[in-house]
């Protein structure tokens, strides 16, 4: 009788202490917040040189924290953007490319591990308060994806049946008559119709207010949110209590909201004594749309935009702030993408990875500050349904022959959207990107060694995950994108 209380006793205690280590462990897990811009440009940050509108609670950020200069979006536009961020994978691997749009029946497929499906199996509460833009249907939707809540649109804002610069109605023969009102998805389901800009303006205050009520929530659990806005993609929407504040006119007073965003969080964050323990993201999801003149943002003087795989279209602000691991005030010039961002973060939480391969590296080394590491050393330009357009290793840059729709036209106003012109890259072109990040000059004859060093890599990834521009539609590692079955 006395060993069978012993052994309960014993049990007992035993039981208390493992849940006291895992609860212990679960509070030194740092917390993560990935805060995502629409078609922001690589000059529309203070201390990435923007003008016309300060950004000072980026600027704080950055001096708490590193920024890099050589970091990229997965693709130069929004859904691939997004998938290859959430999975760790290029986009065309996993079957994504361009934009999603309203009633399409396709979507992130099930299969693959999402960010947040990550953090889930490690007991994290996650959420996602903005911009989805991976399959709208309901079996795509966040709740499916790893995601406990959910408050947003599904797709791009201007994917609905009015005019982007009067906010009217369309008439039947326009293109975009037949979408349906812009849902505003609560969970999984519809909770409201935007249906006019009025409504549009409210957005970026809407997902910042949900961001924070969900850190004032979860202060005492670990937690990964997921803050996607919906600005600056047109037509561009901002509070009364921003509007007509900066010099550059609409799209400067949306940047100072996204700005007033990041510090709503971080103040949140500091209340709840949780600053210290959380890793703190912000990034974009593309270059500017460049066409859209005074309602676009700026490339910082890189070529081109948005949907070109010139440096303007995929090179982004990356700022990151975790207080006594990330040095303060530091400034990363090596190569990173944010297909690493899913791999790191799994390195540092020790979370665990897809068994489907991924693309993406562990870059711990340089958050920490260690640069002597060159984690990621090379760098593939898809676009379009499945396009190399370009690869990249160290500073140097190899440009494939490709179509590509050029800004270099007059821009549009005012919400209006301007011209662009199909151009093409006829032979290939090397350029240095340590001495020339506008790629402006073509050396490609004084280096044939490195023309040689940087085909081998797109052989390479031509047999992996194919390439258009020469006829190979897949590779032998391409998965499929979600599909509902008819």
């Amino acid at each position: 009788m006395r060993k069978s209380i012993t052994l309960i006793l014993l049990i007992t205690v035993l039981f208390i202490s493992c849940n006291q280590i895992k609860r212990k462990q679960n509070i030194e897990k740092p917390n993560v917040v990935i805060i995502l811009i629409d078609d922001e440009g690589y000059g529309d940050v203070g201390c990435y040189g923007a003008t016309g509108f300060e950004t000072p609670n980026l600027d704080q950020m950055a001096s708490q924290g590193m920024k890099f200069t050589n970091f990229y979006a997965a693709q130069p536009v929004c859904s691939a953007s997004r998938a290859g961020l959430l999975t760790g994978c290029y986009p065309n691997r996993i079957g994504f490319s361009g934009a999603l749009y309203p009633n399409h029946k396709i979507g992130m497929n099930t299969e693959e591990l999402t960010i947040a499906e990550m953090f889930k199996e490690q007991a994290y509460t996650t959420a996602c308060f903005g911009k989805w833009h991976l399959g709208s249907e309901k079996e795509f939707l966040p709740l499916q994806q790893g995601f406990d809540e959910y408050v947003g649109l599904p797709y791009s804002n201007d994917m609905w049946p009015h005019s982007n610069v009067t906010g009217e109605r369309l008439s039947d023969d326009k293109k975009g008559a037949k979408y349906p009102e812009l849902p505003l998805i609560e969970g999984n389901e519809i909770v409201e119709r935007i249906t006019s800009l009025k409504d549009q303006d409210k957005l970026t205050t809407l997902y910042t207010e949900k961001a924070v009520d969900f850190i004032n929530r979860n202060a005492k659990n670990p937690f990964f949110l997921y803050v996607p806005h919906t600005m600056g993609h047109v037509p561009l929407g901002v509070s009364d209590k921003f509007r007509g504040k900066s010099e550059k006119g609409l799209y400067g007073d949306v940047m100072m909201e996204i700005d007033w965003s990041v510090g709503e969080i971080s103040k949140a964050l500091e209340k709840n004594g949780l600053t210290d323990n959380t890793i703190l993201i912000f990034t974009t999801d593309n270059g500017p749309w460049l066409n859209f003149g005074n309602h676009a943002g700026s490339s910082g003087g890189l070529r081109e935009g948005k949907s070109t795989s010139w440096e303007g279209g995929q090179r982004v602000p990356f700022i990151i702030r975790w207080p006594g691991n990330i040095p303060e005030g530091t400034v990363c010039n090596k190569l990173a993408c944010a297909i690493d961002i899913l791999p790191t973060l799994a390195a540092i939480t020790d979370g665990k990875l897809s068994d489907n391969k991924i693309d993406g590296v562990d870059i711990t080394s340089l958050w920490k500050g260690n640069f002597e590491t060159t984690p990621r050393e090379t760098m593939l330009y898809y676009y379009g349904k499945n396009n190399l357009n370009g690869v990249r290793k160290g500073n140097w840059k190899l440009v494939l022959p490709h179509t590509y729709a050029s800004y270099n036209a007059k821009p549009g106003n005012d919400g209006h959207r301007g011209k662009t012109i199909k151009t093409a890259v006829e032979k290939p072109e090397l350029y240095n990107m340590m001495r020339d990040p506008g790629e402006r000059f073509n050396v490609i004859e004084y280096y044939p060694e490195k023309v040689q060093e940087l085909m081998e890599i797109v052989e390479k990834s031509r047999k992996e995950l194919g390439d258009l521009n020469v006829g190979i539609e897949k590779g032998n590692e391409n998965r499929e994108i979600g599909r509902i079955e008819d």
